[in-house]
């Protein structure tokens, strides 16, 4: 018999933000393999996205975050946990699985996703404040969101984006697991882009370089505008950016407006945003987020198209940051084979899976199981290619 409790959230407004951060950073983060400021689990952040509307009635993204509390009230855990109508803005796609099973009778939404909206980036997801009672706090948190999912009727619950550590966890449990691919820029100690650049092969050094100064012919300069220096003029230059590039993808952008500002005044300092300058207006710009050993480039968007500027501005800018700063990597989003060719390493990404129907999950098992060796057989070809001097990578 045990004192804990498991509650259930409909947002972070009820929620202390130094509890919750106190489950979410710190060294319990760091045993898990990640950054142990990862800006995305925070309060901050996450209740940015509530208050500003992105999440939230209307949006299909249902706040039902769970927490495990003792006696006195003291949060011992705690998954950022979505009640999901749909599959946008996971970036880890099932899409697939909802068509087959409601083809099939099913009835695949709702379903409840354990991650960051928006927001492919690995980070903490069981949320656990360390102390002597940290692994029954995890037990009764996993078994909360379970007990969750079988209240609302829910088929599934997937958690995205994962530390290896809690991945292997609950694939012991029985959930399922999921591997997929990024690209990451690594530290490896060097003073400056240039000693980088002196690990690439001479062709791809050059390509670079010449990239980089193609970028900028046009007359166009970089601002690094971080923390109390953005202004809300910074935001709205931003905001184009970000509305005119999220419309051809996605066709509506996730974020509004009000967010940026939001998670900015509330972040401060781990915000930075990488502006281009040309002829004194900012045509183009990406967000970036600041751990204390990795730099998280979000979103980015322009109003004017020049060669190589997206590189320049999101991948060669970012490294420039992170050496400066000393800083051990830089995650640059999902997807993206063309990074490869500038320094970025693929790395795995590990998401789990828990399935109520018996038949969908043999059906995904196996399916998961063909995927996780197509993408070993990616890996292996992808870091074969990479642009580094042998004996360099």
């Amino acid at each position: 018999m045990t004192d804990l409790v498991v509650k259930i959230a409909g947002g972070l407004a009820p929620v202390d933000p130094q509890a919750w951060d106190a489950c979410a950073l710190g060294p319990q983060a760091a045993a898990l393999g990640v950054d142990p400021a990862c800006p995305f689990v925070t309060h901050a952040f996450l209740s940015a996205l509530e208050e500003s509307g992105c999440v939230g009635e209307g949006t299909g993204w249902g706040p039902a975050h769970v927490l495990v509390e003792d006696a006195a009230g003291t949060l011992l855990a705690a998954a950022p946990t979505y009640l999901k109508s749909h599959s946008q803005g996971e970036y880890v796609f099932d899409h697939g699985w909802a068509d087959a099973y409601e083809r099939a009778g099913g009835r695949y939404y709702p379903k409840l996703q354990v991650s960051v909206p928006f927001t492919p980036a690995t980070g903490p997801r069981l949320l656990v404040r360390p102390g002597p009672r940290a692994e029954e706090a995890e037990r009764l948190l996993i078994a909360g969101l379970q007990a969750l999912r079988a209240k609302v009727g829910a088929s599934s619950i997937h958690a995205t984006f994962l530390p290896k550590p809690d991945w292997e966890r609950l694939g012991a449990a029985g959930w399922l697991q999921r591997i997929d691919q990024q690209f990451h820029w690594l530290n490896d100690g060097y003073p400056s882009f240039e000693a980088f650049l002196e690990t690439l092969a001479s062709r791809k050094r050059k390509t670079i370089r010449r990239e980089r100064r193609d970028a900028l012919a046009p007359g166009i300069e970089i601002d690094w505008v971080r923390g109390g220096d953005i202004t809300q003029a910074h935001w709205d230059a931003f905001y184009e950016f970000y509305v005119d590039t999220g419309s051809r993808k996605w066709g509506r952008p996730y974020l509004n407006r009000d967010f940026f500002s939001r998670v900015g005044e509330r972040l401060g300092e781990r915000v930075l945003l990488i502006l281009a300058r040309r002829e004194g207006r900012h045509i183009a710009g990406a967000i970036n987020f600041i751990g204390d050993e990795t730099l998280y480039g979000r979103n980015w968007g322009c109003v004017e198209d020049h060669p190589f500027l997206h590189f320049e501005v999101c991948y060669y800018q970012a490294v420039d940051f992170a050496i400066a700063h000393g800083l051990r990597r830089v995650e640059a989003g999902a997807q993206g084979e063309h990074k490869l060719l500038r320094g970025y390493r693929p790395v795995e990404t590990y998401s789990a899976h828990e399935i109520a129907d018996p038949g969908l999950k043999r059906a995904v098992a196996d399916y998961l199981e063909r995927e996780r060796a197509h993408v070993g057989e990616i890996g292996e070809a992808l870091a074969a290619a990479l642009p580094f001097r042998r004996g360099s990578a």
